[in-house]
């Protein structure tokens, strides 16, 4: 199993392209989940098989604009059918203990309804079709902070309140 976990990850590592051009900057990551393990750097971690099965694929794409803009959309292959999950960029990256992504990652610092909103924070829930695919995109006027954003977080249900069922360390790029 840890070699399995280990060809995740080294699978998800290598399937991250960045293209900077006038335009800005794109960045995208692709992955494969994997149960976490110890003393193992997995990049796709799944928490929870029954949400989130071993071998499922996540891609996250990363657009920013030169004035800082940005947009990140996220797929994913073979969840479980028919299910809402929310999604949030947390601030770290992954680890085998699903609290290791720390906070969801906020353009201004807050603990009320005022900051805790899908303006505030990166928010991309999605309900995933009869197959266990799904989408979500989600824009802002502005960027993340250099290396205080690090991993996409999957919820076991939309908004705030769900648990971690997986996890994806994303290499998010601040404005250009």
């Amino acid at each position: 199993m840890v070699a399995a976990v280990f060809a995740g990850a080294l699978a998800a590592a290598l399937f991250a392209t960045a293209s900077p051009s006038a335009h800005g900057l794109t960045l995208e990551t692709d992955g494969v989940f994997s149960p976490p393990a110890k003393n193992v750097a997995a990049q796709a971690v799944t928490y929870d098989q029954k949400l989130v099965p071993a071998g499922s694929w996540i891609s996250v794409r990363q657009r920013v604009q030169p004035n800082g803009a940005t947009t990140v959309e996220l797929k994913v292959t073979g969840l479980q059918p028919n299910h809402l999950y929310g999604v949030h960029v947390h601030q770290k990256t992954c680890g085998a203990d699903p609290a290791a992504a720390g906070k969801h990652y906020q353009n201004q610092s807050g603990t009320d309804a005022a900051h805790v909103n899908n303006k505030n924070e990166v928010w991309l829930d999605f309900k995933t079709d009869k197959s266990g695919n799904g989408s979500a995109s989600a824009q802002h006027t502005w960027a993340f902070r250099k290396g205080e954003a690090g991993s996409v977080v999957i919820h076991s249900s939309p908004g705030t309140k769900g648990a971690r069922a997986a996890c994806f360390s994303v290499p998010f790029a601040a404005k250009p």
